[in-house]
């Protein structure tokens, strides 16, 4: 299984669709983690997974998304509703109550990827504007068996961070 993960693009189009026409054919699913300030109905967003972000204002997106993809669970939400900028154990909580293997999130621009209790938590960063770094980022990630391999790259392509865990 592998997915394509962004977060917090604030309404860029151009680098959406490229990385839609990217990683398109090559990954089981595409998310976009909110902030887009995009309406469902550009097609830049055709194709992603999409919840609604504090900054979607009047957006029909749900505020999570619950799906299983090759016998993996995603929960999906921006994260503002759950304050990850100060903690990380309601957004663990939820996804925990939503039987979730991975949840991804934004809100905080902050690129990032650990297991806690068992749920493997990935922030993409932002491809507008990420915080703590320069490089603004996306996650890929791959899941075989119990091992999962968290890639970060920029919007160049560049390797930014890779991580491997292992899920329970």
């Amino acid at each position: 299984m592998k997915a394509l993960i962004v977060s917090d693009s604030h309404g860029l189009t151009g680098e959406l669709q490229e990385l839609k026409q990217k990683y398109e054919n090559t990954v089981d699913i595409m998310i976009h983690c909110g902030d887009s300030e995009l309406s469902p109905q550009q097609t830049e967003l055709h194709g992603y997974q999409v919840v609604n972000g504090n900054c979607d204002f009047g957006s029909s997106y749900p505020n999570e998304i619950i799906q299983d993809v090759q016998g993996i669970r995603f929960f999906v939400t921006h994260g503002h509703l759950y304050n990850v900028k100060a903690t990380m154990q309601n957004l663990l909580y939820r996804a925990k109550e939503a039987g979730a293997h991975i949840a991804c999130f934004g809100h905080s621009h902050i690129m990032g990827a650990e297991v806690v209790d068992g749920v493997l938590l990935i922030n993409p960063g932002s491809i507008l504007l990420p915080r703590l770094r320069r490089e603004k980022t996306y996650a890929i990630v791959e899941v075989e068996g119990h091992d999962a391999s968290v890639t970060f790259y920029d919007l160049s392509g560049r390797l930014a961070a890779q991580q491997t865990f292992q899920l329970g």
